[in-house]
């Protein structure tokens, strides 16, 4: 899943479902008021993207609620989203659907998910629209330090410094090589997709050391909270390579 955090209130369910959208490369409106035949509408969540210059668009109605759905929401949804012409429409439902609810959406573009079921329809472009890029830009630097060929400034630091050089490429090698697994460059190398979570249980089959990678990343059964992880571990590599780099001048 995306994330293993759940929405603290309806606004925080909007929010986050209007993110993840967001981040899957769709502009995002939160509570937007469209006007139809019938009147107006406020739409919890309205997203749009252009494709080849045709319009893709999706609604989606957020219910926080202690019950479970019912098949009168679902009709009225369906209106709603026949007459604004959306290609699809998602109720999102944090307590689930009544059978009957099931029924009134069958062979239609409605689409009755709860917030994990949302998660699950969006991940895999979330992970190649925001996921991927991220570690891409944000942690490029690591790979090119721990990568098998030295850089030439390392070549050119003092000799009390090599060993420190060698400590760093030794502590982030491993680090390094999962993070490439998540790149734009190896898209070669995920035939099958993106790793699953948690990585705990397929270090054997990546060769990789477990205790060279925090607990956070290798753990983490969101991929939210593991890319958080991945950051905050990433950068704090990058800048201890840059200050034996800055120390030495070169």
């Amino acid at each position: 899943m995306i994330t293993s955090s759940k929405p603290s209130d309806w606004q925080a369910l909007q929010s986050q479902v209007g993110t993840i959208l967001k981040q899957c490369g769709f502009n995002v409106d939160i509570e937007k008021t469209i006007k139809t035949a019938r009147g107006a509408v406020e739409i919890d969540v309205y997203a749009e993207e252009i494709v080849k210059g045709r319009k893709y668009l999706i609604v989606c109605e957020c219910k926080y609620w202690k019950s479970r759905v019912p098949q009168s929401i679902i009709h009225s949804f369906r209106t709603v989203v026949n007459d604004i012409g959306a290609n699809i429409g998602y109720i999102i439902s944090l307590r689930g659907f009544q059978s009957g609810a099931f029924d009134a959406s069958d062979l239609t573009n409605i689409e009755l998910v709860t917030w994990e079921g949302f998660q699950d329809a969006f991940c895999e472009t979330w992970l190649e629209k925001y996921l991927s890029p991220v570690i891409t830009k944000e942690l490029d630097p690591i790979f090119g330090y721990t990568e098998p060929l030295v850089q030439k400034w390392m070549c050119e630091v003092p000799d009390h410094e090599v060993s420190i050089i060698k400590s760093l490429r030794e502590k982030y090698h491993d680090f390094g090589m999962l993070m490439m697994m998540f790149t734009t460059y190896s898209t070669f190398l995920r035939a099958r997709g993106f790793p699953k979570l948690p990585l705990r249980d397929r270090f054997i089959r990546y060769s990789l050391s477990l205790d060279k990678i925090p607990s956070e990343i290798i753990d983490a059964k969101g991929y939210r909270e593991f890319l958080d992880a991945c950051m905050e571990y990433g950068m704090k590599g990058i800048s201890e390579f840059k200050k034996v780099k800055e120390r030495n001048n070169v």
